[in-house]
């Protein structure tokens, strides 16, 4: 694509996300004050649905996703784009660092789908521990991204196995269901997309976010795999820390295969946003 036409494109999509998003904040806004929860907690996914849609964002998953309530999601994290992809699968509320509460827009929006806003200083892991197993105990499903902050979509970052203390709860006397999942950025306009290209989807570092949200959105049609782990319990596993490390690495191998081309023996899911 030329400059000119990258930039067209870019300026049409954004255009299109402002108009999708102005129109159903109201919505939301009104679904949570009226206590509407059938709408308050299905209307995020239907948005994150036609925003993936809006910003050319193709998505096929793999596995299946947990129809338990409440389910622990756990994920690898490279890009803010995570958020729709992931929101337009998941009935569920994100967790997040508590400085994106007061991002522009986008701390609104977060706060529109009832995020969990967090302190990941250690000092603060009885209080982030409190935050997370008081939403679950109330039946809300959480996405989780254990390794504190995005990366570059190459591989992961260590995860935090403070972050898996809500694990270890009971939910009407069962265990919580935890289910990791990987999400990758596998082809732009068909081609694979390799290390040299993840970051133009990937956001880390000192990364500007309006420049880098301008030229991801003239990149064209992005395919993104999602592929749902089994589900698995602390319990089962032992102990939080091994639940971390089972989740670190089924994820991290699911993030090798994807970033590989490599095919996912798993149940292919439908294309849900094209």
């Amino acid at each position: 694509m030329t400059r000119l036409a990258t930039h067209g494109l870019s300026l049409v999509r954004l255009l299109a996300y402002v108009t999708v998003t102005l129109t159903g904040l109201p919505i939301q806004v009104l679904a949570l004050a009226c206590g509407w929860r059938g709408i308050a907690r299905d209307l995020p996914r239907v948005y994150h649905r036609v925003v993936c849609r809006v910003l050319g964002l193709r998505v096929t998953t793999h596995g299946a996703v947990s129809h338990t309530h409440p389910t622990l999601f756990v994920s690898n994290h490279a890009s803010y784009m995570d958020i729709e992809i992931l929101g337009s699968l998941i009935a569920g509320s994100f967790v997040a660092k508590s400085e994106v509460k007061n991002w522009p827009v986008f701390g609104t929006l977060a706060k529109l789908q009832r995020t969990v806003f967090v302190d990941r200083r250690v000092r603060s892991s009885a209080q982030q521990r409190d935050s997370l197993t008081g939403r679950l105990q109330a039946g809300d499903s959480l996405i989780l991204f254990p390794e504190g902050t995005s990366n570059d979509g190459n591989r992961l970052r260590p995860f935090k196995s403070a972050l898996f203390s809500a694990a270890e709860i009971r939910v009407d006397d069962k265990p919580l269901v935890v289910q990791p999942l990987t999400i990758a950025y596998v082809r732009l306009n068909g081609a694979p997309i390799g290390r040299h290209m993840r970051p133009y989807f990937a956001w880390y570092g000192d990364m500007g976010l309006a420049d880098h949200l301008w030229a991801l959105a003239g990149l064209g049609q992005t395919e993104v795999v999602v592929e749902f782990h089994e589900p698995v319990t602390v319990e089962a596993l032992g102990s939080r820390k091994r639940l971390a490390e089972h989740c670190e690495r089924v994820i991290a191998d699911g993030l090798a295969r994807a970033n590989s081309g490599r095919t996912v023996e798993l149940p292919l899911g439908d294309v849900v946003a094209a």
